[in-house]
């Protein structure tokens, strides 16, 4: 899978490029924005958008959703090198997400550089990450595939649908983490990863879906199977904050302890709170509520999280996850290379090291 990540990287940056180029320059900004009513700043643009944009792409990611997009298009009978720019629409949909992200929580390291609000500022940042929820919706209305107008209308429709839930669920995110008590349920904690990665896994289904006009019982397998798929990846991810931490994993891109200083309420906290002695389950609480932490009660609060468990027990719920993804898609009619590359996808998000 990591071959065909990187195989398609190129090629995506490239189609990312001509939405949002590396430079701007009026004639860019007339033939996307339409003419200015009086004259517009290519340099401020430049400074204000295009700059901090690739800023952040040029920094990694694995743009396994864009890749996901694709192997999908294949598996539909397309040649995906043809969809490449519906194939961005999921890729920057996901990197404002995380621009807005790191300004909600107020977190230092993004991708092992400094969070663009840091570099940038809030201001910048937050603008860059609200202008990528809406520069993608540009290739729908572009149209590069010739698409009828139903098929337009319906994945804007689903669009508008899957971000609204991503809101969702970062909204019950922030709210938690602002919160004292961790007072959540493991389901509850689910659904906001359903709403909040979830979502984002789905627009790549149903944007495959959509475009290549399939049934709906197709359309819901498919957005099941990359829904469950996204929620593996970001149990894999507070697994991989926390084994990082202990010296564990690989070179992660984010801060030491990052979600034990952010107070994030994570699958693995929720399962210490409950298996771990009252005093050691309070100790934990403590660390998580307090506005600022000492490497070593990061280092305290993470041995509570191992010695209770909960590390394998997060793993277990993501290779769980994993399966009713694969099972998921089980009974579509894909061909045998698509089926291996989308079974490797659910392996991938878990067994990461970075």
């Amino acid at each position: 899978m990591r071959e065909t990540l990187a195989d398609w990287r190129p090629a995506i940056d490239e189609a990312i490029a001509d939405l949002v180029p590396r430079d701007i320059d009026a004639d860019y900004l007339e033939s996307f924005f339409g003419p200015p009513t009086y004259e517009y700043d290519p340099d401020g643009i430049q400074r204000a958008l295009s700059t901090p944009l690739w800023d952040l792409l040029d920094r990694g990611g694995k743009r396994w959703r864009a890749v996901l997009f694709l192997v999908f298009m294949e598996g539909f009978g397309e040649d995906p090198a043809e969809y490449l720019p519906y194939a961005c629409i999921p890729e920057i949909l996901h990197n404002g997400t995380i621009i807005v992200d790191d300004v909600e929580d107020g977190a230092a390291i993004r991708r092992g550089e400094p969070a663009l609000h840091r570099v940038y500022g809030r201001d910048i940042a937050l603008n860059v990450g609200n202008a990528m929820y809406f520069l993608p919706l540009k290739v729908i209305t572009q149209d590069p595939a010739d698409l009828p107008a139903g098929r337009r209308l319906a994945a804007y429709e689903m669009l508008m649908h899957e971000l609204n839930r991503t809101h969702l669920g970062q909204g019950v995110d922030i709210c938690w983490h602002n919160e004292r008590e961790v007072r959540i349920s493991t389901d509850q904690y689910l659904e906001m990863c359903a709403c909040k990665t979830g979502c984002l896994g789905r627009i790549v289904a149903r944007l495959a879906a959509t475009i290549t006009d399939q049934p709906a019982e197709v359309e819901a397998a498919i957005a099941t199977y990359a829904e469950l798929t996204a929620v593996a990846f970001q149990i894999g991810d507070d697994i991989l904050d926390v084994e990082n931490s202990l010296g564990r994993a690989g070179e992660f891109g984010k801060e030491f302890g990052n979600d034990i200083r952010e107070g994030k309420k994570t699958l693995l906290v929720i399962h210490a709170m409950g298996e771990s002695e009252p005093v050691r389950a309070q100790r934990l609480q403590a660390i998580l509520e307090a506005d600022e932490n000492t490497d070593d009660e990061i280092i305290e609060a993470l041995k509570i999280l191992e010695d209770a468990g909960s590390i394998e027990y997060a793993r277990e719920r993501a290779l769980e996850l994993a399966a009713e993804a694969r099972a998921a898609i089980d009974g579509l009619d894909f061909d045998a290379e698509t089926t291996r590359k989308l079974e490797e996808f659910t392996e991938f998000v878990i067994e990461r090291d970075e």
